[in-house]
């Protein structure tokens, strides 16, 4: 968790502007969630990662549900750059 912190998130840096903001971090994420998916290098192939949208993401471990929400002023912040905020918590309908 420090090294997140630190240098913030890998996919969404240039977006939420995690690192070195404990505030944002805090807000942004969750430490409730269910369940978990590993992407490898070669994740384009992966039937789960296209399921969860996360096929251009890095490898690493990922949550497959996520209890809790953005705030709605990162969500228009989101949006503002063309960005569409699909909620991990369920409730997102294809």
């Amino acid at each position: 968790m420090k090294v997140f912190r630190k240098d913030g998130c890998p996919n969404c840096e240039s977006l939420l502007h995690f690192s070195g903001d404990a505030s944002q971090v805090s807000e942004c994420t969750s430490p409730s969630f269910e369940g978990l998916v590993a992407l490898g290098q070669d994740n384009k192939g992966s039937w789960v990662a296209r399921w969860l949208r996360i096929e251009s993401f890095v490898p690493g471990l990922y949550a497959v549900k996520v209890n809790g929400k953005l705030p709605l002023d990162t969500v228009d912040s989101l949006e503002q750059a063309n960005v569409y905020y699909r909620p991990r918590d369920g409730t997102a309908e294809d």
